[in-house]
């Protein structure tokens, strides 16, 4: 299947810079599945388009202020660092800018030296693996030093790092906040657990793939980088009690429905207690396992993230959504409005 059908005309002005004030005031689409059809509202009535007993599954996952600040030891060149991924031994896997600078044993130093790096790995698209020297407890460190890894698109400073974090945010681990949830408030959570819905949390560190292009011609040539989940016991039996009982499964974000699937697909349709890495790639021709419907946000095109959308509610489908979502001047991307599939 070629990449290019997955394309669409974006204006730039619609890919949202900053975030709304209110979380719950963002716009909402709600697209049914079956037949394409879409609704307008917005995120505060999304209690509307629940029923007791569904559940509704979100990524706890927190963001880490990821990226940093430094200089070579040696030229005093500077550089940007980006953590992806924690290995071990105060190992990290990152990309660098500008790459070309960084070989294996250069050191960098951030901040006034609370923090060094000395690279030990180089890999391609400005990959590195780095060793960090430090004293005291790493990630407060990183949050006296760290900047939020806000993606490519946004030019606009973010005056509230708070703000790229979902109010339920628990897990360090992220390079990407798992967008879909930003727009919940603690309020609307609790009026939705009110409602008889249960609110349950799995954990995917958002990692490399958030931030690389699709850069092949076919999708089948393309290759998701691995990110770390986990679902604890109480959740899978509660998901498990939920899907026996004929009540619907509402993920929230492409990550929490790539972490229900790799789930649901090793335990032949069940859940249960688990961790590790996936690399699940979810485009149209997949059968779904584990969700009946989806929160998300708009997507930019030829992304992964639109692929994924596609597979649950039919290619043709989202992009006439899409066509009316910029006809309609919607906003997209991390900061942008939301869309509800059903």
């Amino acid at each position: 299947m070629k990449v290019d059908l997955f394309d669409f005309n974006l204006p730039e002005e619609l890919i949202a810079q900053t975030p709304l004030k209110d979380r719950t005031s963002s716009r909402l689409m709600v697209l049914d599945k079956e037949t394409g059809a879409v609704r307008h509202d917005v995120f505060k009535h999304i209690l509307e388009y629940l029923q007791p007993g569904d559940a509704l599954v979100l990524n706890d996952t927190r963001v880490l202020p990821a990226r940093l600040f430094g200089m070579k030891e040696e030229t005093g060149a500077k550089l940007e660092v980006l953590l992806l991924k924690q290995l071990e031994n105060d190992q990290w896997e990152t990309l660098v800018k500008p790459a070309k600078r960084v070989k294996v044993g250069t050191e960098i130093i951030f901040g006034d030296g609370q923090l060094k790096a000395v690279c030990l790995e180089e890999s391609d698209h400005g990959g590195r693996v780095f060793k960090f020297k430090y004293e005291g407890i790493f990630y407060e460190v990183l949050e006296q030093l760290g900047e939020m890894p806000l993606p490519p698109y946004i030019k606009e400073q973010l005056e509230d790092r708070d703000r790229y974090q979902t109010v339920y945010a628990k897990e360090n681990g992220s390079a990407a906040a798992p967008t879909a949830g930003l727009h919940f408030t603690e309020e609307l959570l609790e009026e939705i657990k009110a409602r008889g819905i249960e609110i349950l949390f799995i954990t995917l560190h958002v990692g490399l793939g958030t931030f690389r292009p699709v850069n092949v011609d076919d999708i089948d040539h393309h290759e998701m980088h691995a990110e770390f989940y986990q679902m604890t016991k109480e959740t899978a039996q509660t998901l498990n009690r939920i899907r026996e009982s004929g009540h619907k499964i509402i993920s929230v974000g492409t990550t929490s429905t790539r972490t229900l699937e790799t789930i649901a697909t090793a335990f032949n349709g069940r859940f249960e207690e688990s961790s590790g890495w996936t690399d699940i790639f979810i485009f149209p021709g997949y059968e779904f396992k584990a969700i009946d419907g989806m929160i998300t946000n708009f997507h930019l095109p030829k992304s992964t993230l639109i692929m994924l959308i596609s597979a649950l509610a039919g290619r043709e489908h989202v992009l006439e959504a899409y066509k009316q979502a910029v006809e309609e001047r919607y906003r997209f991307f991390s900061f942008g409005d939301a869309m509800f599939i059903k």
